[in-house]
């Protein structure tokens, strides 16, 4: 099942590009009530103005920041900061009181456009406020390339040198190559481009586990959270490698959470819609395909046609029209108030879930984002059960279970009522 995205969180341009197979929608989950040590900052974060925030499909706001009841500060590392949800996460945490490492990959903090949030909120830190009290001396930023091994290792030795230890570690490195399999695979130029996606999503945020588990596993204790997107349930047309590295890094997740439960380190998935990674992340254009561009035979271009709508909403970051045959990337530039919207929901999520004592090892943001994977799950089962007899037919012994599942009846677990014990 392919869910769509809601238009009224972005910039109007967006409104005239194609519909668009991308999973899942924007939806505010229930309300949580504030911890009790919530400050009067962390309140009013992601909630704009009635005058920002414009049309809406809810009828309430965000909720307030929720954290998990724990005795100390925690300590968050971020493995990207510059994103406009890592911004607004890393306000909250701040206002809570934690501690956070923020790593800044150097290909983006030497973008202006793209670290301009990130600087202004490190202006907040340096600021005489008293709402920002502190704030300097809880935040530690490290210019960090997660493809590289030993710079991973670098940051975690800081962090613990600056903060004694590391309780959450959030991975959330993300960037989208837009283009099918076969766009992807016409020039050495397209081809790298599924190397990077791979070394973006799934290699770097690897190495930053690899490096935190050593001090993690002397704490016997920590949190691991990997923010991807439902992809990880639902591929999308033209995104094949996005969702191939989605899926990568959250099968590595699944057996990793195996291997660590006997140290009490946790492993939770987060997935939000997907265009909140690739919204607020880069998005690199491979150079289309006559046969796959405008054609009605494939779902693909809708997601290059909508992606280009967001980005033509601003002239900075509009696409060349007279590009098409070259690689193209862009950082998305959204409203402040529009990217509250997006992304808030998210946070509150993930404030949520850090360091919980017991945190689900999935948790999927949002009601519609939850029906879409309900949806997929169900269709799974439903091509299983058209198939079971294929499945059997491989099965050397016969048995009850098996004539059973071949009649399709429900196998009756517990003997009846009446049944004599053993």
């Amino acid at each position: 099942m392919q869910g769509r995205i809601h238009l009224d969180l972005l910039p109007q341009a967006a409104a005239s590009s194609r519909s668009t197979p991308l999973d899942g929608a924007i939806v505010v989950p229930p309300p949580h009530r504030p911890s009790a040590g919530a400050s009067e900052a962390e309140a009013s974060m992601g909630k704009p103005s009635a005058a920002e925030a414009g049309p809406s499909r809810h009828s309430h706001a965000v909720p307030a920041a929720s954290f998990p009841t724990h005795n100390s500060p925690r300590t968050w590392f971020l493995t990207s900061s510059l994103s406009p949800l890592s911004v607004r996460l890393t306000r909250l945490l701040l206002a809570h009181g934690d501690y956070v490492v923020a790593c800044l990959p150097p290909g983006e903090i030497d973008h202006d456009e793209r670290s301009a949030e990130f600087r202004a909120l490190i202006g907040e830190c340096k600021s005489s406020r008293k709402d920002r009290e502190g704030w300097k001396d809880r935040i530690r930023g490290i210019r960090c390339d997660g493809r590289v091994m030993g710079q991973c290792g670098a940051a975690v030795a800081e962090a613990v040198h600056v903060f004694g230890r590391i309780d959450i570690l959030l991975c959330c490195r993300s960037e989208a190559v837009v283009g099918t399999a076969e766009e992807l695979s016409t020039t050495p130029a397209t081809q790298n481009l599924v190397r990077d996606q791979f070394e973006t999503i799934f290699f770097s945020q690897v190495n930053f586990i690899k490096a935190a588990l050593p001090q993690l596993r002397a704490q016997h204790t920590g949190h691991i959270m990997v923010l991807t997107s439902i992809g990880g349930h639902i591929g999308t047309p033209g995104m094949s490698m996005y969702t191939a590295a989605t899926w990568a890094l959250e099968g590595f997740c699944d057996s990793l959470a195996y291997e660590i439960a006997p140290f009490n380190i946790k492993v939770t998935i987060v997935q939000p819609p997907k265009e909140i990674q690739s919204l607020t992340n880069r998005i690199i254009f491979a150079p289309p395909l006559p046969g796959y561009e405008h054609g009605e035979a494939s779902p693909a271009p809708s997601i290059r046609d909508m992606l280009a709508g967001v980005l033509a909403a601003h002239p900075d970051t509009a696409l060349d029209p007279d590009g098409e045959g070259e690689i193209q990337a862009r950082y998305p530039r959204l409203p402040p108030a529009a990217a509250d919207r997006l992304v808030m929901e998210t946070v509150h999520a993930l404030t949520a879930i850090g360091g919980h004592e017991n945190p689900p090892a999935r948790h999927i943001v949002g009601f519609e984002g939850s029906v879409a994977v309900r949806e997929k799950l169900k269709t799974v089962t439903e091509e299983m059960e058209d198939f079971v007899e294929a499945s059997l037919a491989v099965d050397i012994f016969d048995s009850e279970l098996k004539a059973e599942a071949k009649a399709r009846q429900p196998m009756e677990l517990d003997p009846p009522a009446d049944a004599p014990a053993g």
